[in-house]
């Protein structure tokens, strides 16, 4: 498919489990996507990986 690019990581960050930070990484997508970032967060345990992509 044309036109989509690839995603290259940029940085991660290990942080506690807190569950409002699904709202911090979709507010930060939903503004900064005119800049060709995306933001992704996964949950591991009781530790989250907060993760930056350049698109």
């Amino acid at each position: 498919m044309e036109g989509q690019g690839k995603l290259e990581l940029i940085s991660t960050i290990k942080l506690k489990n807190n569950d409002e930070f699904y709202q911090v990484v979709d507010f930060l997508n939903r503004n900064l996507k005119k800049y060709n970032l995306m933001f992704g967060m996964t949950k591991k345990g009781d530790e989250m990986i907060f993760s930056i992509y350049e698109v």
